[in-house]
């Protein structure tokens, strides 16, 4: 039986071209409108996108929608509905939104919610605060309308089963249980926007929160510079800053390219061992210039535009 991401490659990317090194925009020029997303889902995530950006629809519209795709699709074990548990049985979910004037909305360890990221935008944009969490985050998405939904899957109620008879707490390197769906966007208005959803580690700690929750770890957005994100083992994310500091070195000149490259030497420098730890990162800039980077072989990421429809592996340091 065929793989989720054997039925995304057939399926999603019938009309784009096979997987290729990134194609860097020519930095005199500008590219937009634009998205870019992490991962095999990120291909139907664009788009999605890429029908609202087309139509001069706004970034943010345009990361929301299409990230609310993955979360709905419960053949995925990473994001959302199907999303595996932690080592309780629990899927609690972790999102974030920012858009070009540095609002943004965040949502951590939420449970029985379909769509964080849509919760997220909420709290941006109805609340005075940034993040809410657990049991509090849940009774803000009711109290927004938003319905209540078991999230455990059949499917993946059966991988924890199987799970329990070893407990044995091992990320797997480009292998589903960390492959959050993290997207960034400019749009017809030059504006970007950032947003990043996830169920987080496959059978973490009860409680566990990882990047993709954390304006600056996961996702960061600066609409005079560029904007970035990252995918992976959450804590490496967490303990560098890693799409704050790609931003920032995009800000002081670097092509998003060599920012995510320079964010990711940083990791392999602060780290032991890296053997088993992959982070991907994305970035992309004011120009449309995007870059793709990561610790280890096997990340992807796919880039929509009027001149580009492509899934790319990215360059990798080890």
């Amino acid at each position: 039986m065929g793989t989720r991401r054997d039925f995304l490659r057939l399926t999603a990317l019938a009309g784009t071209s096979a997987i290729a090194s990134p194609l860097i925009a020519n930095p005199k020029t500008e590219n937009k409108p634009i998205v870019i997303s992490t991962w095999d889902h990120g291909v139907v995530a664009n788009t999605v996108s890429w029908d609202i950006l087309k139509k001069n629809g706004t970034a943010l519209d345009a990361v929301e929608q299409g990230v609310r795709v993955v979360e709905a699709d419960p053949r995925g074990t990473t994001v959302g509905v199907g999303g595996s548990p932690d080592r309780d049985g629990y899927v609690t979910l972790d999102a974030c939104i920012m858009n070009h004037k540095n609002q943004c909305g965040s949502v951590a360890f939420l449970q029985n919610i379909e769509h964080p990221i849509s919760v997220a935008r909420k709290v941006m944009e109805e609340t005075p605060h940034v993040m809410l969490v657990g049991e509090g985050a849940y009774q803000f998405a009711r109290e927004q309308g938003f319905e209540r939904k078991e999230l455990l899957t059949e499917k993946s109620k059966e991988a924890w089963e199987r799970w329990l008879q070893s407990s044995e707490y091992k990320p797997v390197v480009n292998i589903e249980n960390h492959d959050t769906i993290a997207s960034l966007a400019l749009d017809s208005q030059g504006n970007l926007s950032g947003a990043c959803t996830t169920s987080g580690m496959a059978y973490k700690m009860h409680g566990r929160v990882g990047d993709s929750p954390i304006i600056g770890a996961g996702l960061f957005v600066d609409n005079e510079v560029g904007a970035a994100c990252g995918t992976g083992v959450g804590e490496a994310i967490i303990r560098t800053a890693g799409s704050a500091i790609i931003v920032e070195m995009m800000r002081a000149g670097m092509s998003p390219q060599d920012a995510c490259k320079a964010a990711i030497e940083r990791i392999i420098e602060k780290h032991d061992d890296v053997s088993n730890l992959q982070v991907g990162y994305l970035a992309l800039n004011k120009e449309g210039e995007y870059g793709g980077y990561s610790v280890l072989k096997g990340f992807t990421y796919a880039v929509r535009s009027s001149e580009v429809d492509e899934y790319l592996n990215s360059d990798y340091s080890l």
